[in-house]
């Protein structure tokens, strides 16, 4: 897996941490659920990465 792949998967998962975290701070679920949404996007992109890897 790339060095890029990676730092972009991570970053994604913590700006998503950080929305989430601010949407309970707030009492905004829309900001909370969409930071949820990134965390989990930047996790299976970085799983689907490390399988791609595996059988390269």
């Amino acid at each position: 897996m790339g060095t890029d792949d990676t730092a972009k998967n991570r970053s994604k998962q913590v700006k998503g941490k950080a929305k989430e975290v601010t949407g309970k701070a707030t009492g905004n679920k829309k900001l909370e659920r969409s930071g949820q949404a990134d965390m989990v996007s930047g996790e299976v992109s970085q799983r689907g990465s490390k399988i791609k890897d595996a059988f390269s």
